[in-house]
């Protein structure tokens, strides 16, 4: 609410000059505290612990295991013993699945959608519930044929509500 001239003449200006200076100052005092507090969205995203990271290469034929809405996108992420098993079997055949607490935590994956180039993640971060995540790749103009680069990597789970690619936004599910 702006303080106009009439709520000063009425209710500063009669009091006396030590009470008038009191008000001022404590008028001054709560408009700056107005003006120091910075926007949530002006906050830095937090940056995810990653927990494991593998990369590899990926079977086209087998990109049908990811989840439905994700197996056309860059990035994504899989929330449950039962989706990452046979992802696992297909990105590092004969190798033993890893433990991963899905309760406290989720695998995201980042891989080529046009050429062939190898893909690390190198950071997740988090802001307002929503996680994205950041690699890096090589640079080719091999065309993908039968395999993709993969990279995955474990992340907490506790506050990710949602994996954003671009501009599709993937709900995180509990568990």
């Amino acid at each position: 609410m702006p303080i106009s001239f009439e709520f000063l003449q009425l209710h500063v200006l009669k009091h006396d000059k030590n009470t008038q200076r009191t008000l001022l100052a404590l008028m001054l005092l709560a408009v700056m505290a107005g003006c120091s507090t910075v926007p949530e969205a002006n906050t830095p995203p937090a940056e995810l612990a990653i927990e494991q990271s593998w990369s590899g290469d990926y079977p086209v034929a087998e990109l049908k295991l990811l989840p439905p809405e994700q197996q056309q996108l860059a990035s994504g992420y899989l929330g449950s013993a039962a989706a990452f098993a046979p992802v696992w079997a297909a990105f590092k055949p004969g190798e033993t699945v890893p433990a991963v607490d899905f309760g406290k935590q989720a695998v995201v994956f980042h891989r080529n959608v046009t050429y062939y180039n190898r893909t690390r993640i190198f950071k997740v971060t988090l802001k307002n519930g929503v996680a994205e995540v950041l690699a890096t790749a090589t640079m080719s103009a091999i065309p993908i044929t039968d395999k993709v680069a993969m990279s995955m990597a474990v992340i907490p789970r506790a506050g990710v509500k949602a994996i954003q690619v671009g501009p599709v936004r993937i709900p995180v599910h509990t568990q």
